[in-house]
């Protein structure tokens, strides 16, 4: 018995395809560019620079701050948050350069010695003395 073997040519049969899938009727979609990503540098904005002063100035009274830097000014101060007996703090936001400042009570009486210089971004906790 001899079998017989079939060459194949390397061709599969054609398939025939539905009539109605002959041709694509759909249009290719349109490529959307993807949203331009927002540079970190050059628009975030400056970090906060946060001030903080031990100090008790007693019961009623009020810390204040004057100085240079946004929103501060030397002839009207900026009052500060009491958040102990002792401690009293203030954010300064969007500092680009060093805040420089002096501390009143009731926005009347100085505080004694230089002024207090701090970098844009940085925390500072001073003592100061009346």
């Amino acid at each position: 018995m001899k079998k017989s073997i079939k060459k194949s040519t390397g061709r599969s049969p054609a398939v025939k395809k539905p009539a109605g899938l002959a041709k694509n009727k759909l249009k290719p979609m349109k490529k959307i560019a993807a949203p331009a990503k927002k540079k970190i540098g050059a628009t975030a904005e400056p970090p906060v620079t946060f001030i903080s002063a031990k100090i008790d100035v007693g019961f009623g009274q009020h810390l204040y701050l004057r100085g240079e830097g946004p929103g501060l000014s030397w002839q009207q101060g900026l009052a500060m948050d009491c958040v102990s007996p002792d401690l009293w703090t203030i954010a300064i936001k969007n500092a680009a350069d060093p805040v420089i400042f002096k501390l009143l009570v009731n926005d009347v009486a100085w505080n004694q010695g230089h002024d207090f210089v701090t970098a844009p971004g940085q925390s500072i906790t001073v003592i100061p003395t009346f």
